[in-house]
């Protein structure tokens, strides 16, 4: 029988989530409605839905209308990416699974980007693989060390997985480091898995920077693979379609055959959703909506920061829509599960505890959300201030 790890993060949402009054968990940029999403789309007669079409299973690897947007999309600045190099999955979350459960053998060797999404490790090991974490670290900017990736390789390394932009710490890893672990994949023959489920939001740093990331499969590498989804950047978690990209389409059929094991096809629904927030009469509006509601909300975040400087601490996020904050106490480290817990009891806002959602080492660690709402992020921020300055002296110390 598989040894299935509790999955920390999401069993801390699904317990505490829909109860709590300021949501400052939530890694989705504030959600819309389809009415909202017309309204966002340049062509105000085209709809989003065709509701006179038979609900069959559609195309098995995804509509031709959502596949061709978003091979657009990894276009944009590169050699075309062609529709057939593009799977459509339930979500992110199983776009991710889907490439491990293609592609990782017992026995093999895994390579993960740390700290990260919990599934994206824990996976492979439920597969039979050993897997060995990528460090970031806060005093490098939460920057992985390329020496100590170097380390990390194995003969029987066969998969790299990286998460950028990153949760939970906002970091990206930019262009020329990308360019490094694409040297040393291909000199091992290794595959790279890039979540970038955050992808592209891009609130502090400039599209014109020379370190500013691409998606990784616009670098050239033909055994990059990257996954997507509508949930984070795109505001639209409850359709739930994600994607699998990649160049090289063995690698592609693959993962292909995998998924007649775990799907048939996504919801034609959900693809019609998709392929209209994606087409070009939409997609910009929609992502200047999330982009600037991101940098709005940043600015109350970096207030919070600076406003409670002698509790916490942290590093500016560059992307994505989280934040990794550490709270302490007269230099010590709080229990962050406390913390999150006594807060969420006397206020009602919603952090996510790092040490029990990403790793025992994040001890005074939380994840916070912050491109929700602007005006809850900040009632909530402000209600998180006052239990900073008044409770944080009835919080444990970490031990």
């Amino acid at each position: 029988m598989v040894k299935i790890q509790t999955f920390a993060v999401e069993s801390w949402m699904d317990k505490y989530e829909n109860d709590c009054k300021y949501n400052i968990a939530e890694t989705c940029c504030a959600s819309i409605s389809i009415d909202q999403l017309q309204e966002l789309s340049e062509d105000k007669d085209r709809t989003a839905l065709n509701t006179s079409k038979a609900l069959t299973y559609g195309a098995i690897r995804g509509s031709d209308a959502l596949r061709s947007n978003l091979a657009r999309l990894y276009s944009a600045k590169g050699t075309p990416l062609p529709q057939d190099n593009i799977l459509t999955t339930t979500g992110a979350i199983q776009a991710n699974y889907l490439v491990a459960y293609a592609l990782v053998n017992p026995g093999d060797h895994v390579i993960c980007h740390y700290p990260t999404y919990q599934s994206l490790y824990e996976v492979p090991k439920q597969l039979g693989a050993s897997v060995d974490l990528w460090h970031a670290k806060p005093e490098d900017n939460w920057m992985p060390s390329i020496d100590d990736l170097k380390s990390l390789i194995k003969p029987t390394t066969t998969l790299l997985i990286i998460n950028n932009p990153n949760n939970p710490t906002g970091a990206i890893l930019k262009r020329p480091l990308l360019q490094q672990i694409i040297d040393i994949a291909a000199e091992h023959n290794i595959t790279i898995l890039s979540d970038e489920v955050y992808r592209p939001i891009f609130h502090s740093i400039n599209p014109l920077d020379s370190g500013f990331p691409p998606s990784l499969v616009s670098m050239g590498y033909p055994k990059a693979i990257v996954t997507g989804s509508m949930s984070k950047a795109y505001s639209l978690a409850g359709i739930r379609v994600g994607w699998i990209a990649c160049r090289d389409s063995t690698i592609i059929e693959k993962i292909a055959e995998a998924r007649h094991y775990t799907m048939i096809s996504v919801s034609q629904l959900d693809e019609q959703v998709a392929a209209y927030a994606l087409h070009q009469n939409t997609v910009h509006g929609l992502l200047a909506r999330n982009i600037q509601l991101a940098k709005a909300n940043l600015a109350l975040l970096e207030r919070f920061v600076l406003k409670n400087d002698d509790a916490c601490e942290w590093v500016k996020p560059l992307a994505g829509t989280t934040a990794f904050v550490k709270f302490h106490r007269d230099g010590k480290a709080v229990d962050s599960v406390d913390f999150c817990k006594q807060l969420l009891e006397k206020t009602g806002v919603l952090f996510v505890p790092g040490s029990e959602c990403f790793g025992e080492e994040f001890k005074g660690y939380v994840r916070i959300g912050f491109v929700n709402h602007t005006e809850k992020i900040k009632e909530g921020l402000d209600a998180a201030t006052k239990f900073v300055r008044r409770e944080l002296d009835d919080v444990k110390l970490a031990e």
